[in-house]
């Protein structure tokens, strides 16, 4: 009986659906774990809804809590949420093929399938390969980040601490989790003692950065290395995409703060303040200045920084690089009147256009929807309550400090916000719904008026 419900579940759920339902039940059990006494410093069990906010941020990499991770956690919590981030930045099911290659099990045409919807990849051929690379450049990139983390903390907080802070925080940056353990010295103060810190800032950075472009920029540059021209066209705008918003969102930052959280820093402080609040808006969630006193314009800056996000088949959330791309290139080609959007010697194809703008407008309508219904609930002001919901959406975990004093149902709608950000806004629309393929049936047109 047990086998034939397996089946028939097999058979009736999609690989979206699937992959939403598995992300749920890992916030589920992570849930329950954060609720036994043992994994609170104080002994006593938290409330379920914290516990839940908490799973629920940490396993869809966002970072935002309503507990600070170090006051409130003892070391198990806190081994809870890094599994948590890892399994959350790389996926439940690259993890579990992973294993699946280490006992030498067969791995399926839908395993492959669940995989390829995982990663987010072009193709489904060699999708196991790639997962081997992943989680073989994973390891590699978190391992160096730890050991360059730990030239600096062990000195500071002793050998194991310190050992386990760098491996703590370069899993998280790397994830771009966002989550901290620097409440040791002030509860919520994330890297803002380490502003003018060169080897914290730039460790951090190049973690949130490679993490975020995505797995198969990865695979496509270890395959053609310095050769440019024979990069997929995916790659080149990411590549692309990723500079002008890294060194552009700093120097607008650098602009719009020069007057207020910059004043008083070195020109070695100003600089990485700049380039860390640009990477970091970026779906990473962390901050080496004070978020709620930025001006009005930069608060604007970082909400659309955290509405676009890192880029495919990354650790990253948002709507995504390619997506703000390939809507830029679209509107220019109208305005151009062109034939096609094309870019770098080639068109892009109509559906990834239609996929593009169903992600920009579901993203948006879901953080303005939340943003209304948290100002009828809460006396925040609107920028803050706006930086809150793209934040979730975008799975950044930046706030100007208002989490922690949401109401029950506030936070509940942070949660399925973080949710839908984590599996994407248009794959949580369409686990509720069957994706059967309909017949081909045209018809007929008729003109309107648009604009």
């Amino acid at each position: 009986m047990d086998e034939k419900w397996r089946k028939r579940f097999r058979r009736n759920v999609s690989q979206t659906q699937f992959i939403a339902y598995g992300f749920f039940c890992i916030i589920l059990v992570g849930t329950l774990l954060l609720m036994l006494p043992f994994a609170s410093r104080d002994g006593q069990s938290e409330p379920f809804l914290n516990c839940l906010f908490t799973a629920t941020s940490a396993s869809c990499v966002t970072g935002l809590v309503v507990r600070d991770t170090w006051t409130q956690w003892s070391l198990f919590g806190q081994l809870v949420i890094l599994t948590m981030i890892q399994i959350g930045g790389l996926g439940f099911i690259t993890v579990g093929v992973f294993i699946s290659i280490v006992l030498r099990r067969k791995i399926g045409l839908k395993e492959r399938g669940l995989l390829q919807e995982s990663v987010n990849t072009l193709q489904i051929g060699g999708v196991v390969r790639l997962a081997k690379r992943i989680i073989k450049g994973t390891c590699i990139f978190e391992g160096v980040g730890a050991i360059l983390l730990s030239i600096r903390f062990v000195p500071q907080f002793g050998i194991l601490k310190g050992v386990f802070y760098g491996i703590f925080h370069s899993i998280s940056a790397f994830c771009n989790a966002g989550f901290d353990l620097m409440g040791n010295q002030e509860p919520y103060s994330s890297f803002v003692s380490y502003y003018d810190d060169w080897l914290v800032n730039l460790v951090i950075m190049s973690l949130v950065i490679v993490g975020g472009i995505g797995f198969i920029v990865w695979d496509d540059v270890y395959k053609n290395r310095f050769h440019m021209n024979k990069y997929l066209l995916h790659t080149k705008i990411v590549l692309v995409t990723t500079t002008f918003l890294l060194f552009g969102g700093g120097l607008l930052f650098y602009l719009l703060e020069r007057n207020n959280l910059l004043v008083g820093m070195n020109a070695s402080g100003q600089i990485l303040t700049s380039l860390f609040s640009s990477v970091t808006a970026r779906t990473a969630g962390f901050n080496t200045s004070d978020t709620g006193a930025l001006t009005d314009a930069s608060k604007l800056l970082t909400i659309m920084l955290m509405f676009i996000g890192g880029s495919p088949g990354s650790t990253a959330g948002g709507i995504k690089t390619t997506t703000l791309f390939v809507l830029f290139i679209c509107v220019y080609s109208n305005i151009k009147q062109t034939y096609g959007v094309n870019v770098f010697g080639r068109r892009i194809e109509e559906m990834a256009i239609k996929r593009a703008g169903t992600i920009l407008s579901i993203n948006l309508f879901l953080a303005l929807s939340a943003a209304l219904a948290i100002m009828a609930l809460e006396p925040f002001g609107f920028s803050d309550i706006l930086f809150e919901t793209f934040s979730a959406i975008g799975t950044v975990g930046m706030t100007t400090g208002i989490t922690r004093e949401l109401h029950t149902l506030s936070r509940v709608i942070i949660i399925i916000l973080m949710y839908c950000g984590r599996i994407g806004s248009l794959s949580f629309a369409l686990a509720f719904v069957q994706s059967h393929r309909r017949a081909h049936i045209e018809q007929p047109a008729e003109t309107i008026n648009v604009g």
